[in-house]
């Protein structure tokens, strides 16, 4: 299970209206924020967000009024995870908290298991 955070659905709705429309969004109800978990970074692996519809084998899970969609491959990986988003002057954009990451690079966009 993913947690999501009210900032965290509330920015990605924004995001996504803006990006595909507020009519397409809310009319189709298919698309949600896609997390995802690839190969790359100093670390190894890397997180990709992106806007997307629903695929074939995805866990889907809905907080706060967003569609989260998950391939099973990157399940493993983010099982437990917390989504947020931060806006503050030391800090703004979202953020993941993944309890499976044994370490971080510096920046905190990759992570190691």
């Amino acid at each position: 299970m993913i947690i999501v955070t009210e900032a965290a659905a509330k920015k990605a709705h924004l995001l996504m209206q803006d990006a595909m429309g507020e009519e397409a969004v809310d009319a189709s109800g298919e698309h949600g924020l896609r997390m995802q978990v690839v190969g790359g970074g100093c670390s190894g692996f890397q997180y990709n967000l992106g806007f997307d519809a629903q695929r074939n084998g995805d866990k889907v899970f809905e907080q706060h009024g967003l569609k989260v969609f998950i391939d099973s491959r990157s399940t493993l990986y983010l099982a437990g995870s917390t989504l947020d988003y931060k806006d503050g002057l030391m800090e703004s954009g979202f953020k993941i908290t993944n309890p499976n990451a044994r370490s971080e690079c510096g920046c905190g966009e990759s992570f190691s298991v």
